[in-house]
């Protein structure tokens, strides 16, 4: 089989090698992918694909997780191409897809090169029945690349948008290479005591519940209320399938309205403004326009989820207070509750941000607290779900684990609903816990700019249409986000971005990309070089803020941008700014 970049792999299973069918030959393996929901989503290029990044230590928390791999050998062959083909005898594919079962499915792997990251290594493509059989690759019959680097990704690709699936990628291993074979699991019992008790164990603390009971009271008597969520990827409802009707958002929401809603009625609003790969930094600048709707929406509950995401938060919890306190400040006293969501190593940012409930009595829901203690149990101790079933990836919940975040949003509703209504309002005339600088942000861009700043574009003239797309509200398709942006082109001159603004504070949003034809673009504040941002240290496309200044007072400031020395000819963009007076 010839293998490179320009003439990709067309062998179909009947036609590839097979594995051998002796029983008694069978090899060792193990799952990457077990069992997994996926859903074709429109790419932008005229793909539609499910992907699961394999980069970094990825795929040896795919092997953890799915495949219950504890031997470190065999995780650490998986870090780069060559352990990997060490390892690995052959590759085992089944996809079904269910009414699209005779639908065209090509299975994708592909390495990232050491020379050119995304142009220079093996790039396997493998179309496969959709019926749930087996399809089988035989990695010694592959001409891999020479600059093969690391494993980069693996994806399913469909003809048509849309389709859902499930999927199993399982590892064949070369002798002596062993693991012990995982079992098929039992599913959840969501009607059991343990399940309920797992659920209970969420609410850390119900709060000061008068302005959730308010809202609870108006849904009761029919008149509208409007129920929001704000955070990252897991808000945004990545893991579920179909992403804009299981995520744990949607359900809770359907949750709330099954509890309290009027069923003649269409009282209840769903509104929902994840955004995968942000922080808090992010959420506070974009709270007007993705859950005010720019002053159309009066939300009555926001529900915050940013526990996961708030590690590359430079203000350490600042922003994260000053929204809670810019939502909690508005004319209809809204209930705010805090969830802290988890990673599939057990971690999350509780300690840092439950304080900030504890210190204005805000309801808070941790799905920490729910699952992590019981993942250690066996099945006989306790255990009620399995990482496996809990985990899409190394961060997101499959449909399960959804489910058992919205159940847990669901306990605190009830719990709301049978207690005592709490005499007084949350205190918002205290000091901040940590900082509250950022509460009154707003969102500067190219379309309300005039008025606020005075700006000369320079060669940022354009403007990008290939941005992060989000599933908002129950919406089944992408919103661009920060369309009204500045983009140099490379083409469009070398002049620099210059904006006067007066303000205390000041938050550049600008895009990241895995394209090579962006580069770096030095930001300087009042002439002096405040940060170089360079779009390839995350390295895909999504909005990434950086903190410019923060200061006591508000005064007149002076920001350029221009791109780095060497870079004048490639691409930056500059999604907007979040700015307070």
């Amino acid at each position: 089989m010839k293998e490179n970049r320009s003439e990709e792999l067309a062998v179909t299973g009947d036609q590839g090698p097979a594995a051998p069918q002796d029983p008694a030959a069978k090899r060792s393996g193990f799952y990457i992918i077990y069992d997994m929901d996926i859903e074709a989503a429109a790419r932008g290029n005229g793909t539609n694909s499910q992907e699961f990044y394999l980069e970094g230590e990825q795929l040896m928390n795919l092997a953890r997780v799915a495949g219950g791999v504890t031997d470190d050998l065999i995780l650490q062959l998986l870090k780069d191409c060559a352990g990997f083909r060490r390892l690995v005898h052959s590759i085992g594919v089944r996809v079904k897809a269910g009414e699209d079962a005779d639908s065209s499915v090509v299975f994708v792997l592909e390495n990232w090169g050491r020379t050119s990251k995304y142009e220079t290594g093996t790039r396997l493509r493998l179309p496969c029945p959709a019926d749930g059989s087996e399809t089988i690759v035989m990695l010694d019959e592959i001409a891999w690349s020479s600059d093969d680097d690391v494993p980069g990704k693996i994806a399913f690709e469909f003809e048509h948008a849309g389709v859902l699936a499930t999927a199993s990628v399982m590892l064949y291993l070369h002798e002596p290479y062993e693991v012990q074979e995982m079992l098929p699991e039992a599913a959840v019992n969501v009607e059991s005591e343990d399940y309920q008790a797992m659920i209970a164990k969420s609410l850390v603390s119900p709060g000061n519940n008068k302005r959730l009971k308010a809202a609870i009271a108006k849904a009761k008597r029919g008149e509208a209320v409007t129920i929001a969520y704000i955070g990252g990827s897991i808000t945004h409802g990545a893991g579920a399938k179909p992403l804009h009707t299981n995520c744990y958002a949607y359900q809770s929401y359907l949750a709330f309205e099954r509890m309290f809603g009027n069923p003649d009625r269409d009282h209840i609003r769903f509104i929902k403004g994840g955004l995968g790969g942000t922080p808090s930094e992010l959420g506070v600048v974009r709270y007007d326009r993705d859950i005010l709707r720019g002053g159309t929406a009066e939300p009555d509950i926001v529900i915050v989820e940013f526990a996961v995401n708030d590690a590359g938060d430079e203000t350490k919890g600042n922003c994260y207070e000053s929204l809670c306190l810019k939502i909690l400040a508005a004319k209809n006293k809204p209930a705010v509750i805090l969830l802290f969501s988890v990673f599939v190593n057990d971690w999350n940012l509780q300690d840092r941000l439950a304080p900030i409930g504890w210190h204005y009595g805000l309801p808070m829901v941790s799905v920490k607290d729910a699952v992590v203690d019981q993942f250690r149990l066996k099945k006989e101790e306790g255990n009620v779900i399995s990482k496996r079933q809990f985990f899409y990836d190394i961060y997101h919940p499959t449909n399960a684990g959804h489910t058992i975040m919205a159940d847990c949003l669901r306990h605190l509703f009830a719990v709301t609903d049978r207690s005592e209504e709490d005499r007084e309002d949350i205190a918002l005339d205290q000091p901040p816990l940590i900082g509250s600088d950022f509460a009154q942000m707003r969102l500067l861009d190219r379309a309300n700019y005039d008025g606020i700043a005075t700006i000369q574009a320079g060669g940022f003239t354009a403007t990008d249409t290939d941005l992060q797309l989000a599933e908002m509200d129950d919406d089944p398709f992408g919103t661009p986000h920060f369309p009204h942006n500045w983009m140099h082109a490379g083409d469009t001159g070398h002049d620099s971005f210059v904006m006067t603004i007066t303000s205390r504070n000041l938050i550049l949003v600008f895009k990241d990309s895995g394209r090579p034809d962006f580069g770096s673009a030095e930001i300087w504040v009042d002439g002096r070089m405040a940060r170089l941002a360079d779009p390839h240290e995350i390295n895909w496309t999504h909005c990434n803020p950086v903190l410019l200044y923060q200061e006591e007072t508000s005064r007149e400031h002076q920001v350029e941008i221009r791109m780095a020395p060497g870079h004048e000819h490639q691409k930056f963009t500059i999604l907007g700014f979040g700015y307070t007076m």
